[in-house]
């Protein structure tokens, strides 16, 4: 068995019995890709919202970082993804096992892109990837976005608000009209600030996508979404979203209304989620983020 302790914070993301089986598995599973990788602890584990994460080392004495996660339609297709963007942009990965999504990857700074306090920077680093077309084999935004219009309908009354559920319609119906044009680019999915690491051999390198053939309007949401507060010190929340958005659009070159319909429908997706888990209200910043980008468009 590996020598460590599971972060207990980490069984928050894994209730359902596969997530506690495997949280038990743990230590024998971490135990197998260190001797099968010959690697050596170096340091305290660290988790993401769903993944234990292993400071080691490997025989020539390279530090790494052992990702340890249970295989699901996000993080399928997590190494393909990162082996297809230019590694001049991502962490660079040095081994993986497709069954298990099991990752060795190349060690990087615990800095994130958070602390960047210039966000017109920070937005244009969010916005590098989405020249590269999908590679086979990963999730399309199409057939998410077929399933987002089967399960809407019955989930949108869930909503105690009327005009929320208004809301949800008006997203609805955005998704319904693009979703025959879905797009073919390689999305991360997950493109927040968090997710953007310093490093020795660059700046900045992007980590944790959860690979998505489609339209890079889908992936503008999180970098909206997060740093928040910032934008709410501007004083004028709608302008900075919509400024914030615009420079995304911009470095994208991407269209603007297809954009904003994406984001709208990246909201529903979100709330359909929470619908899923018992809520029955849509969270403020998804509101206003829908209302700041609704405004403009008349």
């Amino acid at each position: 068995m590996a020598d460590f302790t599971i972060p207990r914070t980490l069984h928050d993301a894994h209730t359902d019995e596969p997530g506690l089986r495997w949280l038990q598995a743990l230590p024998s599973i971490a135990a197998g890709y260190l001797d099968r990788w010959q690697l050596t602890l170096d340091g305290a584990p660290m988790h993401g919202a769903a993944s234990l994460v292993l400071p080691v080392r490997r025989t020539d004495g390279e530090p790494a970082i052992l990702k340890l996660q249970p295989r699901n339609d996000e993080n399928a297709g997590e190494a393909l993804a990162l082996r297809t963007w230019d590694a001049a942009d991502v962490v660079r990965v040095l081994d993986h096992d497709d069954k298990s999504a099991t990752l060795l990857l190349e060690r990087l700074r615990p800095a994130t892109l958070s602390s960047v306090p210039d966000d017109v920077g920070a937005t244009r680093i969010l916005a590098r990837l989405s020249s590269t077309s999908a590679p086979k084999g990963l999730r399309r935004l199409e057939d998410l976005a077929a399933e987002l219009v089967e399960d809407a309908p019955d989930l949108i009354p869930q909503l105690s608000d009327p005009v929320e559920q208004q809301l949800a319609r008006r997203c609805l119906a955005q998704v319904d009209e693009l979703r025959a044009e879905p797009g073919d680019r390689l999305l991360h999915w997950d493109l927040h600030y968090d997710n953007v690491l310093a490093a020795d051999r660059a700046p900045w390198l992007v980590i944790d996508p959860k690979p998505l053939a489609g339209d890079p309007g889908f992936e503008l949401f999180p970098a909206l979404n997060n740093r928040w507060d910032a934008l709410v010190a501007t004083g004028d929340l709608p302008r900075a979203i919509r400024y914030r958005f615009d420079l995304l659009v911009d470095v994208l070159a991407t269209d603007r209304e297809r954009a904003v319909g994406w984001t709208l429908g990246r909201v529903l997706q979100n709330v359909l989620w929470d619908l899923e888990d018992g809520e029955t209200a849509i969270e403020p910043v998804q509101v206003a983020i829908v209302n700041a980008l609704s405004e403009r468009r008349g």
